[in-house]
């Protein structure tokens, strides 16, 4: 039996896959067990992984289809038996992907927007559910070839080499934070559709990490994200290195961004963080597959049940304006966050500088000063 999972949503969906790409290993030892993503962040999350035979990538969306119908068509070829798409590939058009590339069974979650158009693109589907992780939705699926959860527990799963875990142990060592707390920071966010606007408000961030840096000489802040972070990186290496000491002569913490090259060199650093914040990204579930004790999540609209740090200490700062009304605002149905970007904007504003510090000061173990 060959087998494509389809994860062509979220990087952090990929990741949030690799129980069930575990749990259909169990079930099927036999099979051809291959992935298809769309980011390359995904490939690499997926690398070195002993349960898929092949993952394909692809950016439908930056390449158009025309550019892309070449590696379709051979994917196509490929004859797959079974094809899964994966939670939460909410768009019609995963499921339209589905139907192209032709395998006979075609596994899809139900969707709000679901129709009859999609009962003609996938065969087997289950009613997805907001009420529980996407692992558990994921896990859902098995029942709809014949399998069931075989593996005693579900955690995500990134195979790291020893190459890569040298590298951070060797950045970690350095003098200047041998000696220190590490506290990981994402200041960023996805950048499909409207989710640039569930970004904690930039000069927020800036002023959190000013009082963080000069509050805790034994604090080490290190900003991770990539090339869509870089300027804003860039900013605050700047104000800290013009800032001056503190009234009292303390040297400042130090904050530093890591040249991580991808994915994998991030999740191998992120393994020395004794806390990680963040809204929801791909960085908060590969902060929470790397076990960080301590994760600090600022509420976005878009959070809910399926999408929280799984399996790993966490807390949650709620937001006021979101209060509780998280679906209202974001559903896994393609559609953009509900809002004008104004009122997205004051959303996220409303969640204050003192709550985070004091959030992240409580998970160091340190009180305040």
């Amino acid at each position: 039996m060959k087998i494509l999972i389809l994860s062509l949503a979220g990087i952090g969906d990929t990741l949030i896959a690799t129980p069930l790409i575990h749990e259909l290993r169990a079930n099927f030892p036999e099979a051809t067990l291959e992935a298809f993503v769309l980011w390359a962040g995904s490939r690499d999350l997926l690398e070195g992984n002993p349960h898929l035979n092949a993952v394909h990538q692809k950016n439908l969306i930056q390449e158009g289809f025309l550019r892309c119908l070449p590696f379709l068509l051979a994917l196509r070829r490929r004859r797959y038996d079974v094809s899964i798409n994966v939670h939460t590939l909410g768009r019609i058009h995963y499921r339209a992907v589905a139907r192209f590339l032709g395998a006979p069974v075609r596994l899809s979650h139900e969707y709000e927007n679901h129709g009859w158009l999609d009962r003609l693109l996938v065969n087997r589907t289950t009613p997805q559910d907001y009420s529980v992780h996407s692992v558990e939705n994921n896990n859902r699926l098995l029942p709809l070839l014949g399998a069931r959860t075989r593996l005693a527990s579900h955690e995500f799963e990134v195979f790291l080499t020893p190459s890569e875990k040298e590298w951070a142990a060797g950045i970690v060592a350095h003098p200047d934070l041998a000696y220190r707390r590490l506290l990981g920071v994402h200041i960023g966010s996805g950048g499909t559709k409207n989710l640039r606007l569930k970004r904690w408000p930039f000069p927020l961030w800036q002023e959190l990490l000013r009082r963080l840096s000069a509050a805790r000489p034994d604090l080490g802040i290190l900003l991770f994200g990539g090339p869509e972070e870089q300027r804003e990186h860039e900013q605050i290496l700047a104000e800290a290195r013009s800032a001056s000491l503190p009234a009292a002569g303390k040297e400042p913490g130090i904050l530093l961004a890591p040249p991580t090259r991808n994915l994998r060199q991030a999740a191998a650093l992120m393994r020395h963080c004794h806390a990680f914040l963040s809204v929801d990204t791909a960085l908060m579930h590969l902060a929470a597959a790397m076990k960080v004790p301590h994760q600090i999540v600022i509420e976005a609209p878009t959070l809910n049940p399926t999408n929280l740090p799984w399996q790993n200490p966490h807390r949650v700062l709620r937001n006021p304006v979101v209060n509780g009304r998280n679906l209202d605002y974001y559903r896994y149905d393609g559609r953009p966050i509900r809002g004008t970007d104004e009122d997205l904007r004051r959303c996220m504003a409303s969640i204050t500088v003192e709550q985070v510090e004091e959030a992240v000061l409580q998970a160091l173990g340190v009180p305040r000063g």
